[in-house]
């Protein structure tokens, strides 16, 4: 009699300590909302953990236009104050070829002056003096700088296709952030769905007597973990919508969708084609190009200063009782300045472009063969996930299901498949926003922006989970 007792009075402490250890689980996840449907209620313990915290909201319906890649692009390009910028540099440089064509000012000089006779005869009375001075220019001199204007204009487009090519970058790169958050969302809801069958499986075989109370507990920390996730998942899309409002400019409104879907990826042509590609396409290289050019052709203008200047300068001397006009040349003599000092600043900034061009001839170089490894490494965990990865996690699942229901394994078999299959489905989403993120830098090295000719990347599509 003692001895049932003893184990009676066992169970009811340990029934009592199971459940101090739930309701200490419940507060420590009080902040999460529980949120149950119709035909699958929580216990009690539940709902007041929960407090009055608003469920998540992934199943409500966006309002608002929806935007597909290339619109955004086409409206970044329009409305971003960057692109506004560098056209107003492309503007400027353009002007400057204006500068460069037209010919020197005439210098006009006018005096006056009154001649006073000092011997008989003399006649007093104003003597004014004209004169026009017309600088004349060489024609090779000329030549050089309309040259020089003319790579500094190509270069200010260089810069313009390159910022474009950045923008567009970020553009793309903030959509398939959105795009990655989305699925992270609808993964997390549907891992939250899965979660209340099984809390709601484990709640009626603890009720019925089948399991331990353990098993619930178990089960209502995991629901509140993963109502957790589903509203961290929300609150990422809502701040990745927000950043791409930021690239693309104010032009959209607050709320909007987007169309696409992450595991579309283009298919990246070979690497040495793209190496050729990038040596001629490459937006900053022509940049350093047309710099360097320029710096050469500065070279040969200072040195063609050292020639005389010559003017042409024709006055008029008019007096009382004559008038003088005369005729000539005006000669500048380089012979104390001999422009060595503008000549050897000229040959060091020459010197400065070419090693600038080749220095980052080999940075990009070797930032596109990082990023095409990038790609094909990213390619090959798609690839493995995709097909083999996940497949076998679902199976497993499925597996684990059908043990915990006929009552062969326990719960904690069944969540850790459920886990498992969770962790490979998110890195399924990071690796293909993972290999959108090197497609994108990829056509970034070679200056691929709306408006231009874009590398030739023929688009292919991987299966999407």
């Amino acid at each position: 009699m003692a001895q049932a007792a003893y184990v009676l009075l066992s169970r009811l402490m340990t029934h009592t300590k199971l459940t101090l250890i739930a309701s200490l689980s419940l507060v420590a996840f009080a902040a999460v909302p529980a949120q149950a449907s119709d035909d699958v209620r929580p216990p009690a313990a539940v709902v007041l953990a929960a407090g009055n915290v608003a469920p998540p909201a992934s199943a409500a319906p966006v309002t608002g236009p929806s935007y597909g890649l290339q619109q955004l692009l086409a409206l970044a390009q329009s409305t971003n104050k960057g692109v506004e910028a560098a056209q107003a540099n492309v503007d400027a440089a353009n002007a400057a070829i204006t500068s460069a064509r037209a010919y020197p000012n005439p210098q006009v000089e006018v005096m006056y002056g009154r001649l006073q006779g000092k011997q008989p005869g003399v006649t007093s009375g104003n003597a004014p003096t004209y004169a026009i001075t017309q600088k004349l220019d060489y024609p090779h001199q000329r030549s050089l700088r309309e040259d020089m204007a003319s790579r500094g204009l190509e270069a200010s487009q260089a810069v313009r296709q390159g910022f474009r090519a950045e923008l567009a970058a970020r553009v793309k790169t903030a959509y398939f952030e959105v795009l990655r958050r989305e699925s992270e969302l609808q993964a997390a809801s549907e891992d939250l769905a899965m979660m209340r069958q099984i809390h709601s499986r484990a709640r009626l075989r603890v009720e019925v007597g089948e399991a331990p109370r353990y098993e619930l507990i178990k089960a209502e920390t995991e629901l509140l973990a993963t109502q957790k996730s589903a509203q961290t998942a929300e609150l990422r899309v809502n701040q990745a919508k927000a950043a791409l409002r930021q690239q693309v400019g104010g032009a959209m409104p607050a709320l909007f969708s987007l169309d696409g879907n992450l595991g579309q990826v283009p298919d990246v042509p070979p690497l040495p084609q793209l190496r050729g590609t990038m040596n001629t396409s490459n937006a900053e290289l022509t940049q350093r190009r047309m710099e360097l050019e320029r710096a050469r052709l500065g070279v040969d203008y200072q040195r063609s200063l050292r020639w005389p200047e010559v003017a042409v300068r024709a006055s008029t001397d008019r007096q009382p009782d004559n008038n003088v006009s005369q005729i000539g040349l005006v000669l500048t003599i380089p012979l104390w300045d001999r422009r060595s000092g503008p000549v050897g600043e000229a040959t060091a900034q020459a010197t400065q472009a070419r090693t600038a061009l080749e220095a980052r001839e080999f940075e990009l170089t070797q930032e596109l063969e990082a990023a095409y490894r990038q790609y094909e490494i990213t390619q090959a965990q798609v690839t493995a996930l995709e097909s083999g990865i996940v497949r076998e996690a679902e199976s497993a699942l499925n597996v684990a299901e059908s043990a915990y229901r006929f009552g062969e394994r326990g719960i904690l078999d069944y969540l850790d498949a459920q886990r498992v299959l969770r962790g490979a489905r998110n890195e399924l989403i990071a690796a293909q926003f993972d290999l959108q993120v090197a497609a994108i830098q990829i056509e970034k090295l070679m200056s691929t922006a709306p408006g231009t000719v874009p590398v030739a990347l023929p688009s292919s599509t991987i299966q999407n989970r």
